[in-house]
């Protein structure tokens, strides 16, 4: 087997990095040299965090790939993001650093099951979350994120019939704020579903002046007891905002590292995962995002390889629904 053919089994670059290379400066210089640009996404490592061009949430990732001019797209993230770079930019060569680097939540609604499911609902509309895969979009009236959900979902005509995929906690969020009754596919967020209960109850009682900032994705008796609910990118905004100065944020930890740093005079508890009661891991973490390290952005800038690619046709129909998003969110 071919060290190309072994990449390809594999997913991923697996090429030694020559010792004492400065990973951050040689992979700024490559971006120099290729015309290349590095988005991440809040939720991966810090170092990955710190050498990016940008660093947002899903809804700012797509608005940033959508104006980019470089010829190079690195998207550190998961794969469904970099479907969506590609949708959006189908000139543009589209690369993450590991093709493994999945989603539970895009792997909870196939497209074959969704379309089953739509042809037996006539009649309704279909609003999509980001975390799904090309082929569901391929499927979608509009695309939302958890910044933009209750804003696009509010667009349509209050007797509209509405299909929400495939993220249930943020549906039922969506529908508690709207006044609506969208029917809901039972998709969840391996992260967000693990929170323990106890164990925030718990934070709360050993830091009462600590803010609770939940994610939408979270499961409804976590959200019941938040002062805030919002996107990744929303309670960064809040924290950033706030007069409070403690936190326990209920999210993937990655969010942490940018938390921090923009409020170096803030403390910020992580909220933990269930597991954490046997384990002691204080910190709720997306593995596949964990995917995403400086040595694989350094080979993938180097071989600029592994590409996300997407069918031309599948992509044509599925910019519709990202586009109408883009749009609705200005």
């Amino acid at each position: 087997m071919t060290p190309k053919e072994s990449w390809k089994k594999l997913g991923y670059v697996d090429e030694p990095v020559p010792q004492h290379t400065d990973l951050a400066a040689a992979i700024r210089q490559m971006c120099k040299e290729k015309n290349a640009v590095i988005l991440a996404h809040y939720y991966t490592e810090p170092a990955i965090q710190d050498v990016a061009d940008f660093v947002g949430d899903s809804l700012a990732l797509a608005q940033s790939a959508a104006k980019t001019d470089a010829d190079i797209i690195v998207m550190c993230g998961v794969h469904f993001m970099g479907e969506t770079n590609k949708i959006l930019c189908p000139d543009k060569k589209v690369l993450i650093p590991d093709l493994n680097a999945g989603c539970s939540l895009a792997d909870s609604c196939k497209a074959d099951d969704l379309k089953a499911f739509i042809d037996e609902h006539p009649g309704y509309k279909v609003v999509s979350y980001v975390n799904t895969t090309a082929a569901v979009k391929a499927l979608t009236d509009v695309v939302v994120t958890s910044s933009n959900a209750q804003k696009i979902v509010d667009s349509f005509p209050k007797d509209e019939k509405l299909i929400f995929g495939p993220d249930r906690n943020l549906g039922n969020y969506i529908n508690s704020v709207t006044g609506r009754s969208m029917l809901l596919w039972n998709g969840g967020c391996h992260v967000h579903g693990q929170f323990s209960l106890e164990g925030i109850l718990q934070l709360k009682k050993e830091h009462p002046q600590a803010r609770l900032l939940v994610h939408p994705e979270c499961p409804a008796p976590i959200q019941q007891i938040a002062d805030v609910i919002g996107s990744t990118a929303g309670l960064l905004k809040y924290a950033v905002e706030s007069d409070a100065t403690e936190f326990i944020v209920a999210t993937e930890s990655g969010i942490l590292h940018q938390m921090t740093s923009q409020c170096p005079d803030k403390t910020f508890y992580p909220a933990p995962p269930e597991a954490s009661e046997t384990i002691g891991c204080q910190c709720n973490e997306c593995a596949y995002m964990r995917l995403n390290t400086l040595e694989k952005l350094y080979n993938t800038l180097k071989y600029e390889w592994p590409e996300v690619m997407v069918d031309p046709a599948v992509s044509e129909q599925a910019l519709k629904p990202i586009n109408r998003m883009l749009e609705l969110s200005k």
